[in-house]
């Protein structure tokens, strides 16, 4: 039997889309324009089948992982499934044509086929888990599809109407205050955190990619010229002001941990893959990108983003942690330029991954 369709399609969508902005631009002789909506992704941008391959080689290193821990049967199958998904959906959609084949196949239900197959996948657990629950289903019902409703309300305007805003500020508020330990009891709770933000990867990617079809906000995994300048300038420029101040403020210490030098890679694509990127795609990719549509000036945008991400942090270990807030303030600012210069998530993510990697490892928190 034939297959519906292939990796090829993707393809063809990117290049029927950028094709057809270019004949637009041509027609209207535009070409100011043309510059500013350019669609093109990093100069070296994976494409679905390295995508897929990534998902495979990570998912597959998970599960070696937890089988060495003794993890197996029903429960852990279930578990899963629902990673496999979750984490599926936060790869592939970084790789090159894949929105805009989505987006062109599926049209106005993209998004909302996406939230009924994140759905889907906590029922999976639940049912795998024996943890299915009537609340616990209202309320994933609510996280998924009230902000999907949000976007809806807003397609066709501008990005930065105030859906927008809710709509991040909800997902924030899931990631940061949910009972996500109630929502994911399997194993111990000790994936509640990854799931959650997962999961509200996975919302945001239905609600600002396919719903409301933000462009610009970078979620793409490549490379481009230039790049290792601007990403390990921005983290040796930000240590050089971050080690001194934090130091001076009395919120770390120099205490490096020599024997846990073998779990620093682990570590540090732990905290890419489910703290750095999910921060990313909302401070920068989304809440960046809108406040500098809004005020119509890309500096006013990329300060205030780095405020409200240094406040995010405000009730991290102890409320209120001042001292966090300036610090993180100060990382979302050097994240932000980064951002602003790639115009890619991936690149920012890295420095964000960096800096939250060494900090764990050579640095005590006071």
């Amino acid at each position: 039997m034939e297959c519906a369709f292939s990796v090829f399609d993707f393809e063809a969508a990117a290049f029927a889309l950028r094709a057809s902005l270019l004949r637009l631009c041509s027609e209207r002789n535009e070409k100011a324009a043309c510059v500013t909506i350019s669609l093109l992704p990093p100069k070296h941008q994976i494409g679905p089948v390295a995508a897929f391959a990534v998902w495979t080689a990570l998912t597959l290193a998970g599960v070696l992982y937890a089988a060495s821990l003794g993890y197996g049967g029903r429960t852990f199958a279930a578990t899963l499934i629902a990673f496999s998904i979750y984490f599926a959906a936060a790869t592939l959609f970084a790789a090159r044509g894949v929105p805009e084949f989505v987006r062109a196949r599926f049209h106005d239900a993209a998004g909302y086929f996406l939230g009924v197959a994140a759905f889907l996948a906590y029922l999976i657990y639940a049912i795998g888990t024996n943890s299915l629950a009537t609340a616990r289903v209202a309320s994933i019902l609510a996280l998924i599809f009230v902000p999907l409703a949000l976007a809806a309300t807003a397609r066709g305007k501008s990005p930065g109407v105030w859906q927008d805003y809710v709509t991040i500020a909800a997902v924030w508020t899931a990631v940061k205050f949910s009972p996500s330990h109630w929502f994911w009891p399997y194993p111990g709770g000790r994936l509640a955190y990854v799931f959650t933000v997962l999961l509200c990867v996975t919302v945001a990617i239905a609600a600002f990619l396919l719903v409301r079809r933000f462009e610009g906000t970078g979620y793409n995994i490549g490379w481009g010229p230039r790049w290792p300048i601007y990403i390990f300038g921005s983290f040796v420029a930000f240590a050089a002001i971050a080690i001194p101040l934090g130091t001076a403020m009395h919120f770390v210490a120099f205490g490096p941990r020599w024997g846990e030098w073998k779990t620093l890679p682990v570590l540090a694509l732990a905290i890419l893959c489910f703290t750095a990127w999910p921060e990313e795609f909302l401070f920068r990719g989304l809440l960046q990108n809108m406040l500098q549509r809004t005020t119509k000036n890309e500096t006013v945008g990329w300060v205030l983003a780095s405020i409200l991400f240094g406040f995010s942090h405000i009730t991290n270990m102890g409320f209120p942690n001042w001292r966090y807030v300036i610090l993180a303030s100060i990382a979302g600012m050097f994240y932000g330029w980064t951002w602003r210069k790639t115009k890619s998530m991936f690149a920012s993510a890295l420095v964000h991954a960096l800096v939250d990697a060494l900090w764990h490892f050579l640095f005590r928190t006071l």
